[in-house]
Formats: C-alpha cells, structure tokens, sequence
C-alpha cells in the first residue's frame, strides 16, 4: 500500500510539475467533460432526441476534438518560449495560451453541463449561467490580438 502511495504522489507531483499552471484547468476539464457526457445522456432522456451510438461517437470526438485545441495553445507556447530564448531574452514563460484555452473550453463545459441540468428540469441557481457566460466572454474579449 505504501508503495502504491509513494508512486500515486510521485506521478501526481511530476504532472503538476511540468504542467504547472496549466494543472488545475486540465484537472477541471477532465472533470468536466466527463459529467458533460453523463449528463448528456442523462437529458436525452427528457429530449425529443434520444442516444444513438452515431451521437455518442460524435460526442466523444468534440472532447478529444477540444483536447487538440490545448495542444495546439501548448504548441503555440513552446513557439513563444523558444521564439523568446532564440532572440536572447531569459524570461520563462508558463502555459499561458494553452491554458487560456483550457478555461474557455471548461467554461463551455459547465454552460453545456447546465443547458443538461435545465433540460432534466434541475432547478439552478439563477446567478450560475450569467457568470458561465460572462467568464468566457472575459476570456474571450481579453485574449483578442486587435
């Protein structure tokens, strides 16, 4: 058990290491697209739609499809980390594009997960989705390259 214990905390400590701030968000989005998944299902029920495999699939490539897209925020920052040591500057750069796309992509996660909850008739806070919405328009308005 000790053993188990000792490799869970060294394999959760490297990841959050390399990581770093980009830890948290792919934790969240994980968490995410599971239960927007589940709940999906769960509100088909209460849809005029009904599960189908062909749906399924297609559900799960827009996650793998979303999982690119922080790959490709992940790419662009290793762009800008060697782009800024190439021109001899020593500034280290964390995940910042990589991780501002992970948190829109969770802030769309919880509307979706919420749009499921309402569909099941789960009452939700009234403050819940307008703060949803106004994250990512945030993140939205803030990361416009105008």
């Amino acid at each position: 058990m000790q053993k188990a214990k000792a490799l869970f905390i060294t394999v959760w400590s490297v990841l959050f290491s390399w990581l770093g701030i980009l830890a948290l968000p792919v934790l969240l989005l994980i968490a995410g697209n599971i239960t927007d998944y589940i709940t999906g299902i769960m509100a088909s029920k209460y849809r005029e739609e009904q599960v189908s495999s062909y749906k399924g699939i297609k559900g799960i490539y827009k996650k793998v499809g979303m999982w690119i897209l922080i790959f490709i925020g992940w790419m662009m920052d290793m762009l800008i980390k060697y782009t800024v040591q190439y021109v001899g500057l020593s500034i280290s750069l964390p995940f910042i594009v990589a991780t501002v796309v992970a948190v829109w992509l969770i802030c769309n996660e919880i509307i979706s997960i919420m749009e499921n909850l309402i569909d099941m008739d789960v009452k939700i806070p009234p403050f819940l989705m307008p703060l949803a919405k106004m994250i990512k328009g945030q993140i939205e308005d803030k990361a416009k390259l105008e």
